[in-house]
Formats: C-alpha cells, structure tokens, sequence
C-alpha cells in the first residue's frame, strides 16, 4: 500500500514537498533561519501550533538531515540549521516574498496575532536610533482580552526583551491603537504616520522616540517588497 504521506513521484520538488510541506514545516523553518535557536522561542513564532507537534516536526526534520539538535552547557537542547537546511533560506523567504507580492492586503490582516507581531517586533528592532539608556516602549491594543492587552519591549546595552507582565521599570513612549493598524504599518501595508493622523494609533511620551519610531521599529522583513495587487 501506498504510503499516505508520499506523492509516489521521483521528482525532486515532490521529494521535496514531502519534507517541508507538512503543515506548521515551513513556518518552523522560518523561525530557525530568522535566529530561533530553542523549543520555547521557536514556540513563541508559532503560538498556535502544540508543543507536541512542534517536538514531532523537528524529529521529523532532524531525521532529514535539515536540523540539529545539541544540549548546550546548560544541558538546554538548540536546534540549529545543516547546510541543507539553510540552502532553503531561498525557498522559505522567496514564498514570504511572493505572499506579500501577490496576496490582497485585506486577507493577510484577517490572521492578526499579537504574539507573533510582538516576536517578531522584537527581534527585528533596530536599537541604533534610541538613547544610549535603557527604553521602556509598551504597546496597548484596548480590543483584546486584558491577558493579552499590553506588550513591552525593554531595550538596554543594545539588547531587546520582550515581556507579557510589566516589567516595572517607567514606560517612555506607549504605543495605542488597534491591533491590525499596528499589524499593517509592521508588514509595510500601511504608513506610520498615516495610522497616526487617522487616529488609530497614539504614540505617547518620549517625543525623540515617537519621532523616530520608523527607524527603530525595524519592519518586517518583506515590508519593502513592491505589492503587486492594489
């Protein structure tokens, strides 16, 4: 009996969608080639998907050759690209590429998560632009539940952290507004200033930092990308 999971095709791109087209596959890949090292920062890039099936799909590409797994000095497990797995930083940033080419703006702001974006925030943050102290931004989306409401990202000596409690350290610009405003000036669908104007976001606090938000920020990786679809 044919296997289930096979195409029974000798073709390479079917061979090929056999391994890293399983659901979740690609968007685990993702995670690993934008700097994703342990099982609880990949989870972070993919929220929805179950740790059980998280663990299963990383057996699954470590079996391939594409991952591998080591216990760093603390005994904590990284998992790390082979050189087969980062030849697919092509083929996984060129399907990002494509969606923001040629998927309507409209279906791509209907999958907002405030997880994501804030992980994804965070590691593309560009620390160059702000004060040389510590910086407390904390972003408010008033529609969501009150757990999830409130995001802050600490920058200090250049690094970034991301925190679901308060910190507690004085806050020098917040964030407000709706989650897919915030969403859509993130993937480059919509500018800053124009959400700003249009009152569905309000910076407050630190003027310097409001002024120079579209410098730190970062932006997705595909927010330049030149839409091909109105």
């Amino acid at each position: 009996m044919e296997d289930r999971g096979s195409y029974g095709q000798f073709c390479p791109v079917a061979m090929a969608a056999e391994l890293i087209c399983s659901r979740w596959t690609v968007l685990v890949l993702r995670e690993m080639l934008a700097g994703s090292t342990r099982f609880n920062e990949l989870r972070r890039g993919v929220p929805r998907m179950s740790p059980a099936l998280l663990s299963k799909r990383l057996k699954e590409l470590e079996a391939a050759g594409i991952v591998a797994g080591t216990p760093n000095a603390k005994g904590v497990t990284e998992y790390r690209l082979t050189p087969a797995g980062e030849e697919l930083r092509h083929v996984v940033f060129g399907m990002g590429v494509w969606g923001q080419r040629w998927i309507e703006s409209q279906v791509s702001l209907k999958n907002l998560d405030p997880t994501l974006l804030m992980w994804d925030m965070r590691r593309n943050l560009n620390p160059t632009p702000l004060p040389p102290r510590r910086c407390t931004i904390q972003f408010h989306f008033p529609e969501l539940p009150e757990s999830r409401r409130n995001h802050w990202l600490v920058i200090d000596a250049g690094e970034v952290d991301l925190c679901w409690v308060d910190p507690g350290y004085e806050v020098d610009l917040t964030v407000t507004g709706g989650l897919r405003s915030m969403t859509a000036v993130w993937m480059g669908l919509a500018a800053l200033r124009q959400e700003v104007e249009g009152g569905r976001l309000e910076l407050l606090g630190d003027v310097q930092l409001a002024r120079s938000m579209e410098a730190w920020l970062g932006f997705s990786v595909f927010a330049r990308e030149a839409r091909k679809v109105a």
